[in-house]
């Protein structure tokens, strides 16, 4: 079946942890811009969002994505120019529902260990939400070592960790893996 709920897809550089629990802003990386930007093509996703609140970073990103799109990239590689179009920066989540138009999007974090209280949302039940709503919905990822316990309680709901087969319950996926997990498990065929 089709998805019919309109779906977004951040990447949150903040409100993120460092690996010892500190708030900090984290480093977009131009594999972030390029990988899941192409996941979120394939999979048909609405928008890709870069979110970071430093418009230093926000400038790299769209030099990235000038470079693709309209630079001596687009030239080179026609393809990339293609992957890349759904591409968009904010300096928040607020902006980025805005720019997407969809301000009241039920807002589903990620995260690779369970976190109590929030709406459980398996696979299955997200994919069949999408599949069956019109309501918008925003994926968010975050990076370094996840998004802050305040911002996930803020969400609405969160997706089911990604779990593998290790025998150490080992799960620091990159977030490129991660979203590319997640969105074949909710929008594959």
């Amino acid at each position: 079946m089709k998805r019919k709920a309109p779906l977004a897809v951040a990447l949150m550089h903040y409100p993120t942890k460092d690996r010892v629990g500190d708030l900090v802003a984290t480093n977009v990386t131009n594999f972030d811009i390029h990988d899941i930007a192409r996941a979120c093509r394939v999979y048909g996703v609405d928008r890709y969002y870069i979110i970071h609140p430093i418009k230093e970073q926000l400038m790299f990103v769209e030099r990235v994505l000038d470079h693709w799109n309209v630079g001596e990239g687009s030239k080179f590689n026609p393809m990339r120019k293609t992957a890349l179009r759904d591409v968009r920066t904010a300096e928040n989540l607020q902006q980025a529902m805005k720019d997407w138009g969809h301000e009241n999007a039920k807002l589903v974090v990620t995260s690779a260990r369970s976190c109590e209280g929030q709406q459980p949302y398996s696979f299955k039940s997200f994919k069949t939400a999408l599949e069956t709503e019109d309501q918008p919905y925003f994926l968010l990822f975050g990076t370094g070592f996840g998004l802050t316990r305040d911002f996930i309680d803020s969400c609405h709901g969160i997706l089911e960790p990604i779990k593998g087969n290790s025998a150490d319950d080992y799960r620091h996926l990159s977030v490129r893996s991660a979203v590319s997990i997640c969105l074949d498990r909710l929008l594959g065929s």
